[in-house]
């Protein structure tokens, strides 16, 4: 054992061998810090991947559209089988395709009236996000001409109207001169986004055809999942390269900006958070360094009378702060990490879902933002006990002795 370390080792003890009270501060310190951190990054990530992923289950990642000056709901219709689909599906990025057409109208019952914009799918629709979200019935069957007048609402929709899966649903298109459908509903789903259940419900693509007078060769647009949400912006630059001026191409952050940017607010709140935690760590760190230091100015004295060198007693006291924090950040570990774990287990704490549109706290289990955040706390607490070990330099042997 070299002699930094053995010094170090015997600093951090007391004479009775229990650890020494201000590094059992300090380490507190650090790990409730750490914990703090763990928690706020992993809840933050959760509740972005947690409404990205509602929210792309409504309308995929990418939509290309034909363009419109209207603001409604209702598409200017486009070609079916354009000739870049195929070029598209071929991309790397790119996991899924699907057409779609939507098209408002007006929900009425005996006793009362709702809006509804009614989304036609057809068999190329991927409904993975809808089984979970699925409340009762079943999900509609596209594939035969039997089921097309099968439909989903929404919990909030049912409610309202007071609906319940199997019962008929008319709705009102205002046209000239206006149409009635008659629905089936067979199943009901709630995902918690408000402004999307609200008015969505989910139908056969050829209805939508037949209300729209549109052939079999027209769609109202198509919608693209890709593989990584981080790739967003650069797939769908690529995605409008490829469809041509001619389409409007846009990505699910262009057409819910609003949704977005409440996130990104989240995320500068955590990097708040996290560089206010670190500042805390730092300053504990540096204060328990300075309070050693000061406690023990006869001891360096005595080592520089001997022939000790600065750089000898700085790495002794860097010696004696690697255990600390690495202990805290550890036990930080544990405890963050076993608070994560079970709320994303059991979801012991909820939330108001019509204003967090999720019923409980998010977590996101991300292996690589726990090693960065880990990481990071090491070399920010290292650079910061940089400043006080310099004191160690000011202090002469003759003014430490002579005070002795």
């Amino acid at each position: 054992m070299s002699f930094s370390r053995f010094i170090a080792r015997r600093l951090l003890f007391t004479p009775k061998g229990t650890r020494n009270p201000v590094t059992t501060i300090a380490t507190g310190g650090i790990a409730l810090g750490m914990a703090v951190m763990i928690v706020a990054v992993m809840v933050v990530t959760g509740f972005r991947n947690e409404i990205t992923n509602k929210v792309s289950g409504f309308g995929g990642h990418i939509r290309i559209s034909g363009f419109d000056n209207n603001n409604s709901y209702e598409e200017n219709p486009v070609n079916r089988y354009p000739p870049f689909l195929q070029q598209l599906a071929q991309l790397k990025d790119v996991k899924h395709i699907n057409e779609y057409a939507t098209k408002a109208g007006i929900i009425k019952t005996e006793n009362e009236i709702q809006g509804c914009v009614l989304k036609g799918v057809g068999t190329d629709f991927d409904w993975t996000f809808f089984k979970d979200k699925l409340v009762s019935g079943q999900l509609p069957a596209n594939g035969d001409s039997a089921s097309q007048l099968n439909i989903i609402v929404s919990r909030t929709v049912a409610q309202k109207l007071n609906l319940k899966t199997g019962d008929a649903m008319v709705v009102y298109f205002i046209e000239q001169p206006p149409r009635i459908r008659k629905f089936k509903i067979s199943g009901i789903y709630e995902t918690g986004l408000g402004e999307f259940d609200e008015i969505y419900v989910y139908c056969n693509i050829d209805v939508i055809r037949r209300l729209n007078d549109w052939n079999e060769k027209q769609t109202g647009g198509f919608e693209l999942t890709i593989n990584d949400f981080s790739k967003l912006n650069s797939v769908t630059d690529e995605v409008y390269s490829i469809a041509g001026y001619e389409f409007n191409t846009m990505s699910i952050e262009e057409q819910y900006p609003q949704i977005f940017h409440w996130l990104d607010l989240q995320n500068i709140n955590v990097i708040i958070i996290i560089i206010l935690i670190l500042c805390v760590a730092g300053i504990s760190m540096i204060t328990t360094l300075l309070i050693i230091i000061l406690d023990n100015t006869a001891l360096i004295g005595i080592f520089k009378s001997l022939g000790a060198t600065d750089r000898t007693i700085r790495t002794t006291f860097m010696y004696l702060a690697v255990p600390v924090i690495g202990r805290g950040i550890l036990i930080g570990n544990l405890i963050g990490i076993t608070l994560c774990l079970l709320q994303l287990q059991f979801g012991i704490v909820t939330l108001p879902q019509e204003s967090y549109y999720v019923s409980h706290v998010p977590i996101d289990f991300s292996i690589s933002n726990l090693l960065l955040l880990n990481l990071g706390t090491i070399v920010a607490c290292l650079i910061l006990l940089v400043a006080p070990s310099m004191i160690i330099s000011r202090i002469t042997p003759t003014r430490v002795i002579r005070f002795d």
